[in-house]
């Protein structure tokens, strides 16, 4: 696993016992993610996925949880936090926080066609308007204010070019950030990380969206914007596919139709998504946090998703 921590079944089954959900029948751990330890957990009521956090903090973890359980109840398929008998639903295994969630069915389909990405489109487009209504009050953790603050200690290790291009953009969605247009952008709490591996398929329906702990406070065109970035791109280049884009566009727009507004500011919003991912990227590779970051993804592909983001259509 990517990020470890052991746990045996008599622990697990001792922690399970404060819950209403049976016993255990088998634990598995599971070998992706980077950021916390998962298992697979089933039990004699149902199957579920238990995950120790490894470097959120327990403040952050109730916006993250209860954001999950807002979208499950408004019949959004995410993996809902199980409440404990004291109906507590961020728990401790281990001396670190814990949650255990109900486990989706599907695979994840990291070669989309249009089919996929129009069932992106209306699942997302779903979710904003479920989450207009969440209390939750938690920014983007890797947002504007923290690329700020991280790319300065990133230069040192960019070349000529890509120091210009970053320092740039950096500028250019400060600009945006700070007008009057962008301030009447419609935002909540957004997923902000709607990549091909967080979300799950049975055939070409959409199962279950996951894996919300970047999630925060922040526009809706953006987390539109990170979206059409993964989905919708050829990845050996990060240029548009047309057919999967237009695709992703008109299925969210069929639930939610774009005001003016963002129709205009769409270009700045793919900007401004490969931007943040690239940075997090280059971070993740110059600045490992510790050693529960195993292999940092290339920072090299949001490099090009961005001069693509540049080029005239």
């Amino acid at each position: 696993m990517a990020v470890f921590t052991p746990l045996d079944e008599a622990e697990v089954d001792a922690w399970l016992s404060r819950f209403d959900l049976g016993t255990r029948t088998d634990l598995q751990g599971i070998a992706s993610g980077i950021e916390n330890t998962n298992y697979f957990l089933t039990t004699t009521r149902g199957q579920f996925v238990l995950t120790l956090f490894e470097r959120l903090q327990p403040e952050q973890l109730p916006f993250y949880l209860g954001l999950m359980h807002h979208l499950a109840a408004h019949g959004v398929p995410v993996p809902d936090p199980m409440p404990d008998r004291a109906r507590q639903t961020l728990h401790t295994l281990k001396g670190k926080p814990a949650a255990l969630v109900t486990r989706l069915k599907g695979r994840s389909q990291l070669q989309p066609q249009a089919v996929h990405c129009a069932q992106v489109g209306h699942w997302l487009a779903r979710m904003h308007l479920a989450a207009r209504d969440y209390g939750g009050t938690l920014p983007n953790l890797r947002g504007l204010a923290w690329q700020r603050r991280i790319i300065p200690e990133i230069l040192p290790y960019l070349t000529g070019d890509q120091r210009a291009l970053i320092s740039a953009e950096l500028a250019h969605q400060t600009a945006v950030a700070e007008s009057a247009t962008y301030a009447s952008l419609p935002r909540s709490a957004v997923h902000a990380d709607l990549f091909r591996d967080n979300v799950l398929f049975e055939g070409e329906t959409l199962s279950g969206i996951f894996d919300f702990y970047f999630a925060g406070v922040d526009t809706w065109l953006f987390d539109l914007a990170v979206a059409l970035n993964d989905w919708c791109i050829h990845l050996e280049t990060g240029a548009f596919d047309a057919p999967r884009r237009d695709a992703l566009l008109q299925a969210y727009q069929a639930v939610r139709p774009l005001t003016e507004v963002e129709h205009s500011l769409l270009p700045d919003a793919l900007r401004a998504a490969a931007l943040r991912f690239w940075t997090s990227r280059l971070a993740d590779y110059h600045l490992p946090r510790d050693a529960h970051l195993l292999t940092p993804h290339d920072p090299a592909h949001f490099e090009r998703v961005l001069r693509q983001r540049l080029m005239p259509d």
